[in-house]
């Protein structure tokens, strides 16, 4: 326990302590800076009334990309299948 860091991820204009592996930092803040940015853009393009509205959209937003991305991959892993199964056919083929 002794390689954890204690850092402070500051999102929406509050402060957030946290204990974390050395490894698992860069991500962290990383995904903080992409919150921060994602709440100014909210902010400037649409009426809201509160940081909670702002944060929902966010959550919204990283939830939909995270899912159009399993979508994605999982059509991108049948699409592979298809191609490996006809390979596998044509090879049994030339070798029989």
């Amino acid at each position: 326990m002794s390689n954890q860091l204690k850092i402070k991820i500051s999102i929406a204009d509050r402060v957030y302590p946290m204990t974390i592996l050395p490894e698992q930092e860069e991500g962290l803040r990383r995904a903080a800076k992409k919150i921060e940015f994602m709440i100014k853009q909210f902010e400037q393009n649409y009426a809201v009334r509160d940081k909670q509205d702002v944060l929902a959209m966010c959550a919204l937003q990283f939830a939909a990309q995270t899912e159009q991305k399993a979508i994605e991959n999982s059509s991108e892993v049948v699409l592979a299948e298809e191609k490996l199964k006809a390979l596998n056919e044509l090879l049994e083929k030339h070798l029989v």
